[in-house]
């Protein structure tokens, strides 16, 4: 998720855990914890592109490292506030219990999080949450703004980061029903159009949960589509774009090459743009496809010109928008 619900989490599962004891510095302990995993983003500072990618989400975002810090962490904040009648234990279960729900809960966007690193190059995606949802980030935080503003003892402090932490929780179980939701209604129509697929998966169009962004084929060539809640219309329309391996037989060894692979969890499709050779990672959709179909990719790799892809995960999320493009989403959204 994006760094400011996490902080807003973070301060809320803070308060819950020692806002009476410590104060308000229990909500920034709370934010620092949530926050310590993406301590990865350092990487891009002497990283190449494709190593940075796999560097983020990585090894800060494994079980491992939350068993590291966790202890470190916890000995810091207790000898700190001493005197108090936290023990160090209960300090350890919080950090721990924060961390956690950090790399539990990017997972379930579809960048895909190193659990197991370094015993294990897999990396979780549920694909059930875009990465910035608004509706996600507005309850943690309007509480966490809530208990800035209310005084240490006020009697709402209680009710505010029981809030923040519940709406969250609802929305991501709601967001689980209607992944699972919309997997089924895919499944139904891969088999009726008689797609073949070896891989697919479904995940969310940007900003929301009711539009669907659904990708499946083969070491061929992917059918890319979307397909909303509320699609009246048991069929879909797919746009393929072939796979294109040839084209990478030239430097198929390259590390890069294969770092690039790898990331992409081999939902990838290769382009010839003009002075250019482009590897696609249609996990992160299109800029505007659901306006477009065939609307290039967000995130579009140079192969050839490797100093032109910073920021290369946010480089379409979101180019070409403007007052059409969000009104087509909205009216795709409601269905067809």
């Amino acid at each position: 998720m994006d760094s400011l619900t996490h902080i807003a989490l973070g301060a809320c599962m803070g308060e819950a855990f020692a806002g009476k004891t410590v104060g308000r510095k229990a909500m920034l302990w709370g934010a620092l914890a949530q926050s310590i995993p993406d301590i990865d983003f350092v990487a891009v500072l002497w990283m190449d592109t494709p190593s940075s990618l796999l560097a983020h989400r990585g090894f800060t975002h494994s079980i491992l490292f939350a068993l590291l810090i966790t202890p470190f962490m916890a000995l810091l904040a207790e000898r700190w506030h001493r005197p108090h009648n936290i023990s160090l234990r209960r300090w350890i279960l919080f950090f721990g219990s924060v961390i956690l729900v950090h790399i539990f809960i990017d997972a379930f966007n579809n960048y895909g999080v190193g659990w197991l690193e370094p015993f294990s190059r897999h990396r979780f995606s549920f694909n059930a949450i875009y990465v910035a949802d608004p509706l996600f980030s507005i309850g943690p935080g309007v509480a966490c703004a809530a208990l800035i503003l209310l005084r240490r003892k006020h009697p709402k402090r209680r009710f505010w980061w029981k809030f923040g932490l519940l709406a969250s929780a609802l929305y991501l179980l709601y967001c689980t029903v209607n992944k699972l939701t919309i997997d089924q209604k895919v499944r139904d129509v891969l088999e009726k159009q008689q797609i073949a697929h070896t891989r697919y998966f479904t995940t969310p169009a940007p900003l929301q949960n009711w539009l669907w962004y659904v990708v499946a084929g083969n070491d061929e060539g992917y059918h890319v589509g979307y397909r909303s809640l509320f699609d009246r219309d048991t069929a879909m329309s797919f746009q393929y774009f072939p796979r294109n391996e040839h084209l990478l037989e030239p430097i198929r060894d390259q590390e890069n090459i294969q770092q690039l692979k790898r990331f992409s969890q081999q939902f990838y499709t290769v382009e010839r743009w003009t002075d250019t050779l482009v590897l696609n990672d249609l996990r992160f959709g299109q800029v505007i496809g659901w306006q477009n179909p065939r609307e290039k990719f967000a995130f579009h790799f140079f192969v050839e010109r490797p100093d032109d892809n910073r920021m290369v995960v946010q480089r379409g999320r979101f180019a070409k928008w403007d007052r059409e493009a969000a009104r087509a989403l909205w009216l795709r959204m409601k269905g067809n």
